[in-house]
């Protein structure tokens, strides 16, 4: 499987700015939720989603044996470690020790991501020491 041009993925993403924040939806300007935002970056940059997605539970601090998000995206992304994850790559990060890890972001950047932050919308914020050390997976959008 090829990897996406990341340039590309990270205009589209970027066209998402600004959405506000609305839990499980994914409808650029009107709203989404950070898997949202991965879900309608994945369809412009890939195509039609390939399953649909299941309710999920808000709570970031849910603890389980399964890793149902990165379970999902290695199914259909190219999956690279963390410390490898350049613009352009999906992350998915762990909130607090020992949970699961549920919050998505982009890379855009070296030190900058793009998400969905409730009461915010779709946001591009600097990947500080604290945003980088929660990354548990990494991701690369494949080629159509």
């Amino acid at each position: 499987m090829t990897s996406a041009d990341p340039l590309r993925v990270i205009a589209i993403a970027r066209s998402w700015l600004g959405t506000p924040y609305h839990d499980q939806a994914s409808l650029r300007g009107i709203g989404c939720d950070c898997l949202g935002l991965a879900r309608g970056v994945w369809r412009e940059v890939v195509g039609p989603e390939p399953f649909p997605i299941p309710p999920y539970s808000r709570d970031w601090g849910e603890t389980g044996p399964r890793e149902v998000l990165a379970e999902g995206a290695r199914r259909m992304m190219i999956e690279v470690s963390p410390a490898e994850a350049g613009p352009g790559a999906l992350v998915l990060f762990r909130m607090k020790p020992r949970a699961i890890a549920k919050h998505v972001g982009i890379l855009t950047a070296p030190d900058t991501f793009l998400h969905a932050y409730e009461r915010l919308g779709v946001i591009e914020e600097s990947l500080t020491p604290s945003w980088r050390r929660r990354i548990a997976f990494a991701f690369l959008f494949p080629q159509r």
